[in-house]
């Protein structure tokens, strides 16, 4: 049943807007975080009554549920802890995720086996516990935004529950194409379809991911029936970017990482999550490959690479770290000498350092093998102070809006990888500076607040 002041405008996603932390004398701290959902909803006001829906995902989350602390227009949901590893690593991260982003290795993985089909049960309860909180906390024809591969089943189950809900919902993935989707169990295919399709509208952040569900939806579910889709290319924020790279702490660590980088020496910047579809290996074996055939650049270029831990809790991610550790150590090694290191690797994470590094980027990698968008792409042109030369993979989002100023690679040829670095590195001051200003203008196109806006607008504008 709709609340009688329940909210206008919700939100659900896996991970909220604020966490919390048990303190040792067993007090609670809540760290609030930003990004375009939240930026989204301060920007629609305080008198639509907005709600966040997401899940504790810590102890410190769950204690705070319990003991009933919470911050306003945020509705936090105590989801077993079991239930939710389940559904979070074992389908949304594990299958989901690998899916869209075509990582299987296909002789040996995936196996849907019995373990499987409880985890997706798991999957479903998750999924059904926002279904019911939406139901329970939206006002009579409210819009309801939900976000991402972990929710895909909440729009059907919400359209049952509420029929009189505007339900949207956005993938910041890729979408499979029907050829590798199918790698699923036909009923779970159609069950994911399904929930998708309970939607009025669903959003995506290219034309080509956009086609791929289209796709999908010929094969699999006869069509997309009465729901609309559209495509909101999320943008970088260029105002917080700016001010945010020239605060104090910022100018520290660029301090820092030009005495690591050493006097007069040209960078090649990448950060990255160790996420297995971001390729940082072969950006490393292409750095060693342009130290191969080019050696004019020994000693003269260093590669500074950011590789921040990602879903460590996987053991396919703990050894995907390890092998970009032990790549970045054997370039040193092997072309190292006493006044230069080669590959300045950092796996600790520190936004004020990647800012920092994002400025002094004379040339920014970006070579993910699949990736929904990729905000660093279009981060790095509107930070770097004297503007930077993008290699970028035409498997990104991003380069359907960047590809024009950007040199192209293809992510898996580590030869035209080093090519394209070569011709980063040697581009004119002018030409690098000029690429660098349309870049960051089509990076900037569609602000996070802006994003979020649109597809709201979008959403209320569709027919009841």
């Amino acid at each position: 049943m709709a609340s009688t002041d329940g909210a206008e405008v919700l939100v659900a996603s896996n991970r909220g807007p604020v966490s919390y932390q048990v303190r040792e004398d067993g007090s609670l701290t809540a760290r609030r975080g930003g990004g375009g959902l939240v930026s989204g909803l301060s920007a629609i006001g305080p008198e639509t009554g907005a709600l966040w829906v997401c899940s504790a995902l810590s102890d410190g989350d769950r204690e705070a549920v319990r003991r009933g602390v919470g911050e306003p227009g945020v509705r936090m949901l105590d989801i077993p802890a079991d239930v939710h590893a389940d559904a979070y690593n074992g389908v949304a991260n594990s299958v989901l995720w690998f899916v869209h982003h075509l990582l299987y290795q296909t002789p040996l993985e995936p196996v849907f086996d019995a373990e499987f089909r409880r985890q997706w049960a798991s999957y479903e309860a998750y999924n059904r516990a926002f279904a019911e909180a939406l139901a329970e906390e939206a006002a009579e024809g409210a819009a309801v935004v939900v976000q991402d591969y972990h929710l895909t089943l909440v729009p059907g189950m919400l359209r049952a529950l509420r029929p009189d809900l505007r339900i949207g919902h956005f993938s910041h993935t890729p979408w499979a194409p029907p050829e590798y989707f199918r790698i699923l169990p036909d009923d779970i295919a159609r069950q994911l379809l399904a929930g998708m399709l309970g939607a009025d509208r669903l959003g995506f952040l290219t034309q080509r991911w956009a086609r791929a569900f289209r796709a999908c939806c010929e094969e699999f579910a006869g069509g997309l029936g009465t729901t609309r889709v559209g495509v909101h290319g999320l943008g970088a924020d260029a105002d917080f970017l700016r001010r945010r790279a020239h605060e104090d702490d910022v100018a520290d660590r660029m301090a820092s990482l030009r005495e690591e980088i050493g006097a007069g020496r040209r960078t090649v910047v990448r950060v990255d999550r160790t996420e297995l579809s971001k390729n940082i290996v072969r950006g490393l074996l292409a750095y060693g490959r342009l130290l191969d055939d080019h050696p004019e650049w020994r000693e003269r270029v260093v590669h500074v690479a950011f590789a921040y831990p990602s879903r460590q809790d996987l053991a396919v991610y703990r050894d995907y770290t390890a092998e970009v550790q032990r790549v970045a150590a054997e370039i040193n090694e092997r072309y190292g000498t006493p006044g230069w290191t080669p590959v300045v690797l950092h796996v600790k994470d520190d936004f004020a350092r990647s800012l920092a590094a994002y400025r002094l980027a004379d040339v920014a990698l970006v070579n993910p093998i699949r990736d929904g968008m990729n905000l660093v792409a279009k981060e790095v042109p509107v930070v770097s102070d004297e503007g930077c030369a993008l290699v970028l993979s035409r498997e990104a989002g991003a380069y359907e809006e960047l590809g024009e100023d950007a040199i192209g690679v293809n992510p898996y040829d580590v030869v035209d990888t080093a090519r394209a670095l070569h011709e980063a590195l040697t581009m004119p001051a002018g030409e690098r500076s000029e690429r660098a200003k349309r870049l960051a203008a089509a990076a900037t196109a569609l602000p996070p607040a802006q994003w979020f806006l649109e597809q709201l607008q979008a959403l209320r504008a569709e027919p009841s």
